[in-house]
């Protein structure tokens, strides 16, 4: 069973996550005047209204991520605690997606654009979710097709299948591959975790559908996601 399961299920005036061991955790969202948007509180004034809103962007109880390690698309082995010190966002991608995955890259790039500061180091880890196509070689395709070598601190994650259905288990994202020509099905979710190594924020990417199938995002949605990580890398840099 999984150690949580986030419920994006929305009550009027909160957001309900329900954990594993059947905890209920519910973020209040504070009074907005009339007209004005709804906003969970505790979450950073950097990020706008619009940003959180558009990334479903929840803050969660602080405890320590749970640790893997795994294997990049450099072939190099690598732990989440080697990048204690710094703020970590954490996706799960499926290296043959041609619908949401492709889209998260393009905002991983905005946000890395947009990175100053204390916030420059941040580290983009995706870990993978195709469990028929879980060699380096899938990875590092995927990560030079969509430009994601040009960050510095990306590691698309790869390994051994139990390790990292381990790994999907402890993070709570459910996976369902039926056949190695179906399409992959899995939870989407970016967790942002701070320089403790303590997880601080999740998000909910998200896609649209154009009438002949393909996925997209305009442009403007794609920037603001990337403005609204890099606010979030900055407030968890600056403590």
């Amino acid at each position: 069973m999984p150690r949580r399961l986030f419920v994006p299920l929305v009550l009027a005036l909160s957001v309900t996550i329900v954990l594993a061991a059947g905890a209920v955790f519910v973020l209040s969202r504070r009074t907005a005047p009339a007209g004005a948007p709804l906003r969970v509180s505790g979450i950073p004034a950097a990020v706008t209204s619009h940003e959180a809103d558009l990334m479903a962007l929840s803050p969660v109880p602080s405890h320590p991520a749970p640790a893997f390690s795994l294997v990049d698309q450099r072939g190099r082995t690598v732990s989440l605690a080697a990048f204690r010190g710094r703020p970590v966002v954490l996706n799960f991608m499926d290296p043959h997606c041609v619908d949401i995955c492709p889209l998260v890259a393009q905002e991983l790039r905005f946000a890395e654009a947009d990175l100053t500061g204390v916030a420059k180091d941040t580290v983009f880890l995706a870990v993978n979710v195709n469990p028929y196509a879980h060699a380096v070689s899938d990875v590092a395709s995927f990560s030079r097709t969509h430009l994601l070598d040009s960050i510095t601190t990306w590691h698309f994650l790869t390994g051994p299948l139990a390790t990292l259905r381990a790994v999907w288990r402890a993070y709570g994202v459910e996976v369902h591959a039926p056949s190695p020509t179906a399409d992959v099905i899995h939870t989407s979710v970016t967790y942002f975790i701070d320089p403790a190594g303590h997880e601080r924020y999740v998000a909910s990417p998200i896609v649209n559908h154009r009438a002949t199938g393909a996925a997209f995002l305009a442009a403007d949605t794609l920037r603001a996601w990337g403005r609204g990580i890099a606010a979030l890398a900055t407030s968890m840099a600056r403590g």
